[in-house]
This record gives structure tokens, sequence and C-alpha cells, in this order.
């Protein structure tokens, strides 16, 4: 099973969501395209948060100096990305796929981070509530719908917000995998508890 986990926006939470999704499964992780904080990268982060012995870290296929959109990254590098570059590892596990941002973050003049999501994946949206995550995940579903993509699940990171949450489950009918509250830190710990919590939905997407 390979999992694509994308957000409706940055900072977001989907380091964090990847982490729970990869210690529940113990998958591997891989993050494509990585712009920005090498020392301390999303994999440095996913590493830290990680308990289980099985889950393999792939190295990035781009890994970019500056934090910012790819294409940008990309260019202050003196890089161009191209979908042949970003080659997914071979495993026989699980694997985590973590994207950049949102679906439309651009990688170059014309690809998103959407094209790398390939037919076999099943890709899980992370949403978080704030003024306008409302329609910043109904365009995020919407954005998959139209390439023929069906969402796996949502994740809702942060404290429950009823009438948000309603209005986004009768527009999309989109299963929700779990919530992650708003904790006030996490380590290999509370990731471990939240995959224990996560863990059934998750195997039902298998």
């Amino acid at each position: 099973m390979k999992l694509f986990i994308t957000g409706i926006g940055t900072d977001v939470g989907k380091t964090v969501a990847a982490a729970i999704v990869t210690e529940a499964l113990q998958a591997d992780y891989w993050k494509p395209v990585q712009a920005g904080d090498l020392d301390n990268s999303d994999t440095h982060k996913i590493k830290k948060y990680i308990s289980n012995s099985k889950t393999v870290f792939h190295p990035n296929s781009y890994a970019l100096n500056t934090p910012a959109s790819p294409h940008l990254a990309a260019a202050l590098d003196d890089v161009i990305i191209e979908l042949d570059g970003v080659k997914e590892p071979k495993t026989k596990n699980n694997l985590v796929i973590e994207g950049a941002g949102g679906l439309l973050v651009p990688l170059n003049d014309t690809d998103t981070i959407a094209d790398l999501i390939k037919p076999d994946y099943k890709v899980i949206i992370v949403t978080r509530h704030y003024l306008g995550s409302i329609n910043h995940t109904l365009l995020t579903l919407e954005a998959l719908q139209h390439r023929g993509i069906q969402p796996a699940g949502i994740i809702f990171n942060g404290n429950e917000n009823k009438p948000t949450e309603d209005i986004i489950l009768k527009k999309t009918n989109a299963p929700v995998l779990g919530r992650i509250a708003d904790e006030p830190y996490f380590d290999k710990n509370v990731i471990a508890e939240y995959a224990d919590a996560f863990r059934d939905n998750l195997l039902k997407l298998a």
C-alpha cells in the first residue's frame, strides 16, 4: 500500500500526520521533494518521531536549499525538477509519501505536486481549522476529483470544530481517518499513541 499525504496548504500538520501513519503501519517513508531546512528536514523530523525498527527512510529525489516553492528553490539551486527525476523507492513494505505544501504547489513551469501522485497511490488529506480552511479543503478535494482521484480519507488536525467538519463531510463524503488534537508537544510516545488510535482505519484502506 502506498499512501500519499497532502495538505490543504503549508503548516497544517502534514509531517506529524505522516509520522503517525508511518508508525501505525511501520511503513517506509519518502519525501520526494524537500525545499529548505536540509539539516532538519521532514525526514529528520519523522526519524525523531518513529519508534519501530522496520521503517526505512528513503532519500529525497530533490533536496533543495531554499525554503520556498520547489520551482523557485530549484531555480535558485540552478536545478530543474523533472518528473522523470522523481524515482519512487523500491520496497516490499507499505510506503508513506509526503508531498510539499498543497496539491498545486509548482515543481516547474508545468508540473505540480499533484503530478507526483500515481494511480496506485491512496491520497490522504490533512486539514487544519482556520478562517478559510473550508474553502481550501473543498478546493483540494475538487482538484483531486478533477484528476480522477478519489481521496482515501481526511485527517483533521487540531481541536474539534464540528460545524466546519460537518459541512466538509456533507459536501465530500470523504471518510475520516482520525483527529490530531492541539498537543503541547509531539514525541515518540505521543506519536505512538496516535498510531495505535489510527491503525484500524488505515488498515481498512488496504
